[in-house]
């Protein structure tokens, strides 16, 4: 739902009425995973996709329909080889979309997201999709239980597991069929909402403006830092949601990098990367890229080995930064990059789908 939170507040803002579509579970080559959420307006506006294309059609009646009757659904989309043009995934893949009108009752607990959301403030969010309590809501922060609508057995089943989604974007899905009485064909949909993982990159050039863009295109918070005043200016980076003016090395011994992080060293000057990337490949950084030719790279590496920085640590540096696509402009280098960083954080090779076989989606 993140992707679509601008236009949400927006429908707010307006006092649309609207239905919100969210995939709760998946099976086999599904398109998009749990947790893509579309929502429709009652004036028919349409905001996010579920399955790229696939079942739209179908979810937008169904919400609808929603919206009309005030009642959620639970529906099932799949498809049959012999069947593959209907409405279905062609993709061959299986997956389940709730459908809920936003009525008075979920209006607190989404405006409560939202603003979560908006402000980095990690949150929980359970919805029951199937059951006697189907439609109900729960929601947590870091401050514990902040809202319910479920009655306390479910309670006490949620929030510990809740708890442990709080650091993470995560989802899952909760079946009560373990408990006695009423809540046995209980299932509730958990999502949780952290903070986005953050960007830093390092070098106040064109290169860097591209990779603040398309950074912020694929979700992260962008910093850009660079120790000169005359570059680092507003003006050159409008988008980015941090500029900092300070040593590349200095801001980064200072700042507290996680596993999520991704850090872009563009300066592509000994004196700023080498007392930068001692301190980059201490941290846990799931990706350090490096701007440079080969030769660039080679004196880099010596330079660090002089410094004490051990192999081990070395082998972490993605240089030359990006994957061989041929890129000539900074615009076509961030998609180079965007593409490293994906694919590292996929686990992926890289190579073109077609050199591959199995399933597109891992």
């Amino acid at each position: 739902m993140r992707d679509i939170v601008d236009g949400l507040i927006g429908w707010r803002g307006r006092g649309e009425r609207f239905a919100l579509a969210t995939v709760v579970r998946t099976w086999s080559s599904a398109p998009r995973p749990p947790g893509a959420a579309m929502a429709v307006s009652a004036a028919g506006e349409v905001l996010g996709s579920i399955s790229g294309g696939c079942v739209e059609g179908e979810t937008y009646e169904m919400a609808q329909r929603a919206i009309e009757s005030g009642r959620p659904t639970l529906a099932r989309f799949g498809v049959s080889d012999e069947d593959a043009f209907a409405t279905g995934l062609t993709c061959g893949g299986i997956i389940e979309v709730f459908v809920e009108p936003v009525g008075d009752q979920q209006l607190a607990v989404l405006d409560q997201t939202l603003d979560a959301i908006k402000a980095g403030r990690p949150t929980v969010v359970a919805t029951v999709t199937a059951g006697p309590a189907v439609g109900q809501h729960l929601t947590m922060d870091e401050s514990g239980l902040t809202s319910s609508t479920v009655g306390p057995e479910a309670v006490d089943i949620l929030l510990p597991r809740m708890a442990t989604m709080l650091d993470r974007t995560a989802t899952e899905m909760v079946h009560m069929g373990q408990l006695p009485g009423p809540l046995t064909s209980t299932s509730v949909f958990l999502q949780s909402f952290a903070p986005p993982p953050r960007m830093i990159v390092f070098g106040a050039i064109d290169f860097a403006a591209a990779v603040a863009d398309i950074g912020k295109f694929l979700g992260y918070h962008v910093t850009v830092c660079d120790a000169r005043p005359v570059f680092a200016t507003p003006a050159r980076f409008p988008g980015v949601d941090r500029l900092v003016v300070d040593w590349p090395h200095r801001y980064l011994s200072s700042e507290k990098v996680d596993e999520d992080t991704v850090l872009c060293v563009l300066t592509h000057d000994p004196k700023f990367d080498i007392p930068l990337l001692k301190v980059a490949l201490e941290t846990p950084a799931r990706y350090v890229g490096v701007m440079g030719s080969r030769r660039a790279h080679a004196d880099r590496l010596e330079a660090l080995r002089s410094e004490g920085v051990p192999e081990w640590q070395l082998e972490r540096l993605r240089s030359p930064i990006g994957l061989d696509l041929g890129a000539r402009t900074p615009e076509e280098t961030a998609v180079s990059i965007a593409a490293e960083i994906i694919a590292a954080a996929r686990g992926a090779t890289g190579a073109p789908l077609r050199e591959r076989e199995g399933a597109i989606h891992r």
